[in-house]
């Protein structure tokens, strides 16, 4: 594994997956996500982590799949590669048996969006936002926000595109704690902190039981 995903563990049970590619406002590249997916599979089946915390290196959560690489779709084989990744991607995070906790330092965008809404608890640093510019050129993945925030809420965001500052995020409920971004990494660490109480294989059961309730194991709410 390159750099541009760091693993540590910031507490007993909890372990911390950070997107790092700061200069490219952590966009998500077919090597980053592919490096995402493997450390998300690794962390899923290791007996000592209860709760993964995901957050972004820098002042920016992620800004998205990095459109750059859609310039080579004319070529079968490298189309193919992208798309793989990319489903590989949600797939991992919809499936992933234990709580995810997504620590938004800054702007979460198009498929940082995503990820965002792919994880079980948000808490936001007081310069969040959120939004999916995407929508004018690209469906966007709607089943999930929809499991959060509702169809009225979810149709809004995806058909228009506007921006959802925190603290209508904070509002609408879809993050849990808005926090000034010096203490961030300490909200996200309490939350974890709480979630480390459970015995491993109660929280494995009820996540399941969550996104079973989502319809997202299923596939339905997917449509990759």
């Amino acid at each position: 594994m390159s750099d541009l995903v760091l693993v540590d563990r910031p507490a007993d049970d909890v372990a911390r997956l950070t997107l790092n590619r700061p200069e490219k406002k952590n966009a998500l590249s077919i090597q980053l996500r592919d490096e995402v997916s493997d450390a998300l599979d690794a962390l899923g089946a290791d007996e000592s982590v209860k709760v993964v915390i995901v957050t972004g290196a820098g002042d920016t959560f992620s800004a998205g799949f990095d459109l750059k690489e859609f310039d080579g779709l004319g070529d079968a084989a490298y189309a193919k590669r992208l798309w793989d990744s990319a489903n590989r991607f949600h797939r991992v995070f919809i499936e992933f048996p234990l709580p995810l906790v997504a620590a938004v330092n800054g702007a979460a965008l198009a498929g940082g969006f995503d990820v965002a809404v792919m994880c079980d608890i948000r808490i936001a640093a007081d310069t969040a936002r959120f939004a999916h510019p995407e929508q004018t050129f690209s469906d966007v993945l709607y089943g999930p926000l929809y499991d959060l925030v509702g169809g009225a809420v979810a149709r809004d965001l995806c058909f228009t595109g506007r921006p959802l500052d925190v603290a209508e995020a904070y509002r609408l409920g879809f993050v849990s704690r808005v926090v000034p971004g010096h203490d961030l990494e300490a909200a996200a660490l309490e939350t974890a902190g709480q979630i480390v109480r459970a015995p491993r294989d109660v929280l494995v059961r009820t996540k399941a039981k969550a996104a079973h309730r989502a319809g997202l194991i299923e596939g339905n709410a997917l449509d990759l």
